[in-house]
């Protein structure tokens, strides 16, 4: 009873923090996993069309020659109708044998419609050159480095045929659950489960959310398509941004004011994250652009009238601005120490933030494993990694510290899709505070040496 009536009476401070992931995060998330869940229960039946349409598949190509064969045998082991499927890759300035990659699959899959182009440097450039080659009704983006669910380009095709009001659509992402198994290494497999965990809970549960509110910030670059008719309305895909993705979702749903959309069950497997190198450089890349375009869109519409109804405005909201208390609450144990808070109450003021996203996490591990009954082997995977509910915040905090160090680059240096790596960054942060250090000592030295002339 001691501890708990000093708990009580010394945690008033800190609890004020706590309100801010409560308002702002936790309670926001338990609303959205029942609709989530509502929308799941009434989703309507899809019918099938007449004839399937004439569907492009359009694949970016650059040094992909270890994994396009296997890219192109997932689009060979599609539901679609081979004969209504045109499958484009547009090789921007390759230096390795992914034409050989191509060749080979060529000859191994003779009844695919397969085209090889070659475009300037550039994901962008060479997306647009392919959208311009197109002849299906439909257009399809994939990576060269990732393989499609067998059923994902008919799920989509579904989807938009019965919903003519959808203009362009996201898939949802998931790591392979087969090559996340084999990851080696206890900090990488840890790294790599929440990787997954994070994705499914975003594509499936984040996203879906968005989309129903007309509010999907984006489609993924990874795997997204588009009723081609409305690709050609747009300015097609901006080669000045790093977050060219965004930049067309925006752009459909902004400046057309056309419907965009995710179709969940269209799924697309990638490569687990490598490291943490990667997480490091992949988040910044992704905040960057973001702010890109949204700082382009929010001089559009984000007026003064308008301010707190734009769904832009409460994203950078959450995003940005409360990215900051994450940052206190690092920094406030020395300074709360200082002013005489007991480590002990701290340590429980940290743990009840702590246990509030596990019971996020919980709630959104029970909805996802629901959505995944159609997918009965990911489903099992997935259960199995309940325990990443115990990570997962954790996780998510060192994703919101990058994506800070990303807001800070983004001010600080120019735009690049290679972003600067972890050792890069460490050596640069050494040199500047050895630099202020001999600068200070310097300093201390000329000022001694004032005092005795």
């Amino acid at each position: 009873m001691y501890w708990i009536n000093l708990a009580l009476t010394r945690m008033g401070f800190w609890i004020t923090w706590a309100l801010i992931p409560i308002v702002v995060e936790i309670i926001p998330a338990l609303i959205s996993t029942a609709k989530l869940m509502h929308l799941h229960r009434h989703e309507p039946k899809l019918t099938p069309p007449g004839k399937w349409p004439w569907v492009t598949i359009i694949v970016p190509v650059y040094n992909s020659e270890d994994t396009l064969f296997e890219c192109i045998q997932s689009i060979n082991e599609q539901t679609y109708p081979k004969e209504a499927m045109q499958i484009i890759l547009a090789d921007n300035q390759s230096t390795d044998g992914s034409f050989g990659a191509y060749a080979r699959a060529q000859n191994t899959f003779p009844e695919l419609i397969l085209r090889y182009v070659n475009t300037d440097k550039g994901k962008a450039r060479a997306l647009n050159t392919a959208i311009y080659e197109s002849i299906g009704i439909y257009v399809i983006n994939i990576d060269s480095d990732g393989l499609l669910e067998k059923n994902a380009v008919k799920n989509m095709v579904l989807r938009f045929e019965n919903d003519l009001s959808i203009a362009a659509m996201t898939g949802a992402i998931l790591p392979k659950e087969e090559l996340v198994q084999k990851v080696k290494g206890f900090g990488h497999r840890l790294l790599a489960k929440n990787e997954y965990y994070e994705y499914a809970q975003a594509f499936l549960s984040g996203r879906t959310i968005e989309a129903s509110r007309d509010q999907l910030f984006t489609m993924s670059g990874a795997f997204s398509a588009f009723r081609r008719e409305v690709l050609m309305e747009t300015f097609l895909y901006d080669i000045d941004t790093i977050g060219e993705d965004t930049d067309m979702t925006f752009q459909i749903r902004t400046r057309l004011g056309k419907k965009v959309v995710i179709c969940a069950d269209a799924i697309f497997y990638v490569e687990p994250i490598s490291g943490f190198s990667e997480l490091y450089t992949q988040r910044q890349r992704w905040q960057r652009g973001e702010l890109e375009v949204t700082e382009n869109y929010m001089k559009q519409t984000a007026s003064l009238k308008r301010f707190f109804k734009n769904f832009l405005v409460r994203r950078m909201m959450i995003d940005h601005t409360f990215t900051f208390p994450r940052m206190i609450w690092t920094f406030a144990t020395v300074v709360l120490i200082a002013f005489g808070y007991s480590s002990l109450i701290l340590l429980l003021s940290y743990l009840l933030i702590y246990a509030l996203y596990v019971v996020v996490a919980v709630v959104n591990f029970v909805s996802v494993s629901i959505l995944l009954q159609p997918y009965p082997t990911e489903q099992r995977f997935y259960l199995r990694l309940w325990w990443v509910t115990l990570t997962l915040p954790v996780y998510m905090f060192i994703c919101s510290w990058i994506r800070l160090i990303g807001i800070i680059n983004a001010m600080t240096t120019k735009a690049s899709w290679k972003m600067r790596g972890l050792s890069e960054e460490k050596n640069r942060l050494t040199a500047v505070i050895r630099d202020d250090v001999q600068t200070i000592r310097q300093r201390w030295r000329q000022a001694r040496k004032g005092k005795r002339d």
